[in-house]
């Protein structure tokens, strides 16, 4: 009996134990799980981060290319391929495209119209051989160079006081004259104009050589003291135009002291020429003397005979 009562009491007080109220507080919440709560108000938004400073990159030439015509370069190109950096304005970098073309022909007899006499070039002016790259037909802007450069001082030497002394010859002189001048300037490399004259032939540069010897001949023409523009403005061009290519392939083979052979080619070549000019002129003439009828038959006849 003293067993039951024990029990019974253990059993109530644990029962009113159920029934207090707990006074001790619960555990925080981690401050994580506060936001969670229906009567927590939000946290303060995160502040903003410092903006991070920004560094400009190093401000490089742009490597802009724009092609055209030209000789060395004929066309124009963008800057500063030789350093790796490229320098605004055009005109700089065609300047040192220059400057590289015009010492490449000091290496041209030993190396030829190449790559390789183009790189050297590079490297005599303290440029990076990587210049050449902006070339895009290497050894036909050194050959376009080559010609556009003859042609500036031909007529520099014209300008310069050997206009005065051409005044004083007979135009086939003076047409001679200036043929030989231009094609001495060639005499440092004609052991490799063989090269020369194959590179001018390809298709992607015979356009732009048959544009440079039309302008040749016509400022040969202009310094001989030639103005004229009717239909003999044509021929005259077409038949000096051939004596001079006709001339130039002569002195390939020519191993006569200084060319003399070659002068006398070309002086033959223009003096025949110009004779038979004078003489169709003089049948022509005659031709008129004899009426309109007969007379315009044989002209007629001429005409088919020097087109042909």
């Amino acid at each position: 009996m003293a067993s039951f009562l024990a029990a019974r009491r253990l059993l109530s007080t644990a029962a009113a134990r159920r029934l207090l109220p707990c006074t001790s507080p619960p555990p925080p919440a981690p401050a994580a799980l506060c936001w969670l709560s229906t009567d927590a108000s939000l946290p303060p938004p995160l502040p903003v981060p410092p903006p991070e400073p920004t560094v400009d990159p190093p401000k490089k030439d742009g490597a802009s290319f724009s092609a055209g015509s030209g000789a060395g370069g004929a066309y124009r190109t963008g800057q500063g391929a030789a350093s790796g950096g490229r320098r605004s304005g055009g005109s700089g970098y065609e300047e040192e495209q220059q400057k590289v073309l015009r010492a490449s022909l000091l290496h041209v007899p030993r190396m030829g119209w190449s790559e390789s006499a183009m790189i050297a070039g590079a490297r005599d002016v303290s440029v990076s051989p990587a210049i050449v790259g902006a070339f895009p037909r290497k050894e036909a802007a050194l050959v376009e160079f080559f010609m556009d450069d003859c042609l500036q001082q031909l007529m520099d030497r014209v300008d310069a006081g050997e206009g005065e002394l051409l005044k004083n010859l007979m135009l086939t002189e003076r047409l001679s004259r200036l043929v030989r001048m231009r094609l001495e300037m060639q005499t440092p490399y004609i052991s490799k104009w063989p090269q020369a004259l194959s590179i001018q032939s390809q298709p992607a540069n015979v356009s732009t050589s048959l544009k440079q010897r039309a302008v040749l001949v016509d400022e040969i023409w202009h310094a001989a003291g030639d103005s004229g523009s009717d239909i003999d403005w044509y021929v005259k061009r077409t038949v000096l135009g051939g004596i001079y290519s006709a001339s130039e392939v002569y002195m390939l083979t020519d191993n006569s002291p200084e060319f003399h052979d070659t002068w006398t080619f070309v002086n033959r070549g223009i003096k025949d020429a110009l004779d038979l000019q004078k003489s169709y002129k003089e049948v022509a003439y005659l031709t008129e003397t004899l009426g309109a009828g007969i007379g315009g038959s044989i002209q007629g006849v001429l005409n088919k005979v020097f087109q042909k």
